[in-house]
C-alpha cells in the first residue's frame, strides 16, 4: 500500500513538474525534399552510371594507378580524416555511457575531532559507541562499498544525444569519402597536366631547333644582300622569345611534379610517367545514369545529409531541457569506526537509495537559447543539404557540356595546326625563293606554335573534364 502511494506521489509529482515546464518557444521550422530534376539537360535518361565503377577500372594508366595508390596511403589529409573518424566514434561511446547507470567501487579512511561546543562534537561526548567506554578520539571513520547513480532517461534525451553522435560518425565517415574522390581527381588533372607541359616542352624544343635554322638562313641571305639586319635581329628575337618559354615551362612541370609528391605523402621526387603517349590517350567515356542517383553516389550529399538528420535529433535535445530530470542515486557496503569491525554483520553495514525530480525553472532563458540554437542549426542544415545537391547536379551538367564542346573544340584545333603546320613549309619555301617576306615566315611559326600549344591544351582539358565528371558523379571512393 506504501508502494502504490510512493508510486502515485511520484506520479502527480512528475505530472505538474512536466505541466509546469513544457511551455516552449514557438520556432520557425523548415522542411526538406530532394527536389532533383528527372534527367540533366541535352542527355537521355539512362541508370547506367559511371560512378558506379572503380576508380582502378576508370584509370588505365598504370603509372597514374601507382600514384593514385600511393596517395591513398600516405597522404597527410586523408590521414587527418581518419583521425576524426576515430574521434567521432569515440563521441558514440561517450554518448551510451551517459545513459547507463553509473556505478563505481570505492574506500574511504578518515579520522574527525569535531569541537566539543558544537552540535555534533556535543552529540559525540553525551552518547557512547559502547557503554563504558569513551568514544575514539579523533573519531575514525572506514568505508568500503559499491555506489551508482542513474538519470532515468525519461524523454529520451540522452539515447538521442547517442543516436546524433552516431549520425556525425557516419558523417565523418563520408567526408573521408569525399575526400578521397577530390584526391584522386586532383592526382589525375594534376598527372594530366604534366603530361601535356611535357608536350609543350617538346614542341618548344622543335620549335627552337626549327627557328635556329631559319635565323642561320637568314643571316646568309643577309650576307648575301638578300634580305636586311632587320630580318636577322626579328628571327633572333623570336629565338629568344620561344627559349624564355621552354624555361617556364621546365618551371612549371616542376611546381606540377612538386604538387603530385606533396599529394602523395612524399619529398619531391622525378613522377614516372610516359608523355610520348599523351597524343594517344583519350577521355574515358561517361555515362552520368540520373539526377536521384547522386543522392547515393555523393558522399558529400550523404554527409550534409547525416549532418541534417543529427541537427533534428538535437532539436529534441534540447526541448527535453525542458522537461524534468530524474536522478537516482544509491549505495551499499560496510562503515566502521574501527578495520577489525568493517565487516561485521549487520552493524557494519549501510545502504542508501535517493530520487531526485527537478525541472528548470529559474534558468529557462538559458534553455529557451539552447533550444532556439539548436532549431536555427536544423535549418542551416536543411539549407546546406539543398545546396550541396543543387551544386552536384551544376557540377556535373557543367562537366558534361564541357565534354561535348571540348570534343568540338578539339577537333577544329587539330584541323588549324594541320593547316598552319603546311602554311609553315609554304612559308619557307616561299622565303627562300624571295616571293614572301621574312614577316610571314615570322608571324606564320608563330601562330604554328600557339596552335600546337592550344591543341594540347585543348587534349588536356578533355581529359580533366572526363575526370571532372567521374568525381562530380561521386566517383573514386568506392
Amino acid at each position: 500500500m506504501r508502494k502504490k502511494r510512493l508510486y502515485q506521489g511520484l506520479s502527480a509529482a512528475l505530472l505538474a513538474l512536466t505541466v509546469g515546464a513544457c511551455k516552449m518557444p514557438e520556432l520557425a521550422t523548415k522542411a526538406t525534399g530532394r527536389p532533383v530534376p528527372a534527367a540533366y539537360a541535352a542527355t537521355t535518361q539512362d541508370s547506367t552510371n559511371t560512378a558506379r565503377n572503380q576508380w582502378r577500372q576508370f584509370f588505365t594508366d598504370p603509372n597514374l594507378v601507382g600514384l593514385i595508390d600511393t596517395a591513398l596511403q600516405r597522404n597527410q589529409d586523408l590521414n587527418i580524416s581518419l583521425q576524426e573518424i576515430q574521434i567521432a566514434r569515440n563521441e558514440v561511446q561517450i554518448r551510451k555511457g551517459e545513459y547507463l547507470p553509473f556505478v563505481g567501487l570505492g574506500a574511504k579512511a578518515e579520522a574527525e575531532r569535531p569541537s566539543r561546543n558544537t552540535l555534533q562534537g556535543a552529540t559525540e561526548e553525551a552518547i557512547r559507541i559502547q557503554p563504558e567506554h569513551r568514544n575514539p578520539d579523533p573519531l575514525q571513520n572506514y568505508q568500503i562499498g559499491a555506489f551508482a547513480s542513474w538519470e532515468v532517461d525519461i524523454w529520451h534525451k540522452l539515447r538521442n544525444a547517442r543516436k546524433s553522435a552516431a549520425l556525425r560518425y557516419l558523417a565523418t565517415v563520408e567526408g573521408r569519402n569525399f575526400t578521397i574522390t577530390n584526391l584522386i581527381a586532383e592526382i589525375a588533372t594534376s598527372y594530366y597536366e604534366l603530361l601535356a607541359l611535357d608536350n609543350q616542352l617538346a614542341i618548344v624544343r622543335q620549335n627552337i631547333e626549327l627557328q635556329t635554322n631559319a635565323l642561320e638562313l637568314v643571316k646568309l641571305q643577309k650576307d648575301a644582300a638578300r634580305t636586311t639586319e632587320l630580318a636577322v635581329q626579328r628571327f633572333e628575337a623570336q629565338l629568344h622569345n620561344t627559349r624564355s618559354l621552354q624555361y617556364g615551362i621546365q618551371q612549371r612541370i616542376t611546381e606540377t611534379e612538386n604538387r603530385l609528391n606533396f599529394l602523395a605523402g612524399r619529398y619531391p621526387q622525378p613522377i614516372t610517367r610516359n608523355a610520348a603517349a599523351f597524343n594517344e590517350l583519350l577521355p574515358a567515356p561517361v555515362q552520368a545514369g540520373v539526377p536521384a542517383q547522386l543522392l547515393q553516389n555523393r558522399p558529400d550529399i550523404r554527409q550534409a545529409e547525416q549532418q541534417l538528420a543529427a541537427a533534428k535529433l538535437d532539436i529534441q535535445i534540447a526541448r527535453a531541457n525542458f522537461y524534468p530530470a530524474l536522478r537516482i542515486t544509491g549505495g551499499a557496503g560496510f562503515g566502521a569506526f574501527k578495520p577489525g569491525l568493517l565487516f561485521t554483520t549487520p552493524e557494519s553495514m549501510l545502504y542508501s537509495l535517493a530520487g531526485d525530480l527537478v525541472a528548470p525553472l529559474v534558468n529557462r532563458n538559458g534553455i529557451k537559447a539552447v533550444y532556439g540554437n539548436a532549431n536555427a542549426l536544423q535549418i542551416q542544415a536543411a539549407y546546406n543539404y539543398e545546396r550541396t545537391i543543387l551544386n552536384a547536379y551544376v557540377e556535373v551538367a557543367n562537366q558534361l557540356s564541357g565534354i561535348r564542346n571540348l570534343q568540338l573544340s578539339y577537333d577544329e584545333k587539330a584541323r588549324q595546326v594541320q593547316a598552319l603546320n603546311q602554311s609553315v613549309t609554304i612559308s619557307n619555301s616561299l622565303f627562300r625563293s624571295a616571293r614572301a617576306d621574312y614577316t610571314e615566315v615570322l608571324f606564320t611559326q608563330r601562330d604554328a606554335l600557339e596552335s600546337k600549344f592550344d591543341l594540347v591544351e585543348t587534349r588536356m582539358r578533355q581529359l580533366n573534364a572526363s575526370v571532372n565528371v567521374y568525381r562530380a558523379l561521386g566517383g573514386g571512393w568506392r
